[in-house]
């Protein structure tokens, strides 16, 4: 997705409000997203942005959408590597993405 992601860093809301975050994914619209652990402290994080006129939802898809799934895709494929697996990724028509893994330890 070519995001990059920020430590400590402002992060641009509606009407030029701007706030620190512990990161911040930065956006080429007016507006970033905030990435903060979770009020619970179990080890989650939560995303905070501004939803205004589909800035964000056009770089990261609805609720964060497209972000989430590469999120998990990623995290897939380095935990399959940790256990000797191999993936193979295939991008579908409608834009999802099929992961396989392959390996003698499944």
């Amino acid at each position: 997705m070519k995001l990059e992601l920020k430590p400590r860093a402002d992060c641009r809301g509606y009407g030029g409000l701007v706030r620190k975050a512990p990161h911040v994914i930065k956006l080429k619209g007016p507006y970033d997203i905030a990435v903060e652990p979770a009020p619970e402290k179990d080890g989650s994080y939560g995303l905070t942005t501004d939803w205004w006129d589909g800035h964000v939802a056009k770089e990261v898809g609805p609720g964060y959408g497209w972000l989430l799934q590469h999120y998990g895709v990623a995290k897939t494929q380095r935990e399959a590597r940790s256990r000797g697996l191999r993936t193979t990724r295939k991008v579908e028509a409608d834009g999802s993405i099929l992961l396989t893994l392959e390996g003698a330890s499944l």
